[in-house]
């Protein structure tokens, strides 16, 4: 309270908060093989960006030719 005034502030939700315990392993354990097959050069990329938006346009479905 400050001035007459009531402020009501909702606590907001964490990542903690998101998950069980069990679907934070699993999270955990997949962030930690991704790292490892980095560290040893089993990844795609680095990427720029035009070479990101490039792929990504290439990746499009086109609309059938009208007849």
């Amino acid at each position: 309270m400050s001035g007459g005034i009531i402020n009501i502030i909702p606590k907001l939700p964490t990542a903690v908060d998101e998950y069980t315990p069990e679907q934070r392993r699993i999270i955990d354990a997949g962030i930690a093989e991704g790292t490892e097959d980095f560290r040893k050069g089993r990844s795609d990329g680095p990427f720029s960006a035009n070479e990101a938006v490039n792929f990504l346009k290439s990746q499009m479905r086109r609309p059938p030719a009208k007849q």
